[in-house]
């Protein structure tokens, strides 16, 4: 458990934020993660694997959220998918009730020779089309499938629409990294807040 995970607690930043906490603890991982929406854009933590740290860290970042998160269990696989669950149910704590928020967001994110579209909508429906377009079995030290279950898994948790493209690239570290980068600028717009105290629904709740 992290220290001032529990529901309701805060510290620094979040104290008067909107932020959300889960803890998953199975036979096989035993994660922990809290998430400030007002940031600031930064992520403390590890889930043993470098690469899907630094997915997690540029989310943070480019999403202006705050994440702390700590992870372990018996296999790397576990460990991601598991994760990914963990963290998409915090950032769904945190929006609470959704109300005043935009709901929606989109970014277009080019790194160097690659251009990653990603399309967000925060409307309490799990669906997620993920195209990385990626050549090689593994990036850094992930598998590749890992990496797409990991973004399948957190829009599951989330309950949200996640439509994330590559349209070109050469390098598949850039072109991961350029989507996620355009999640992560699509949920900063998503979880902005508009002023308005209603749910952006026209049911009335999402």
């Amino acid at each position: 458990m992290i220290p001032g995970m529990e529901s309701g607690s805060g510290n620094g930043d979040c104290a008067r934020a909107r932020e959300g906490c889960c803890d998953r603890k199975t036979q096989e991982v035993k994660i922990s993660a809290r998430v400030c929406l007002e940031g600031p854009g930064e992520f403390t933590g590890s889930t043993g694997s470098a690469f899907i740290d630094h997915m997690i860290r540029t989310l943070a970042k480019h999403a202006s959220i705050r994440i702390d998160l700590e992870a372990s269990g018996d296999l790397k696989h576990h460990i991601i998918e598991d994760t990914a669950l963990v963290l998409g149910e915090a950032i769904r704590s945190a929006l609470g009730e959704k109300k005043g928020i935009k709901r929606f967001g989109h970014a277009y994110v080019p790194m160097d020779d690659s251009l990653a579209r990603s399309v967000i909508d925060l409307g309490g429906r799990a669906y997620s089309r993920i195209k990385l377009n990626t050549r090689g079995e593994s990036i850094e030290d992930a598998k590749v499938e890992d990496i797409v279950h990991f973004l399948e898994s957190f829009a599951a948790s989330l309950k949200c629409n996640l439509h994330m493209k590559v349209l070109y690239g050469s390098n598949d570290h850039h072109k991961v990294e350029a989507a996620v980068k355009a999640l992560a600028v699509a949920l900063r717009e998503a979880v902005s807040l508009t002023g308005r105290e209603d749910v952006p629904s026209a049911k009335g709740a999402i």
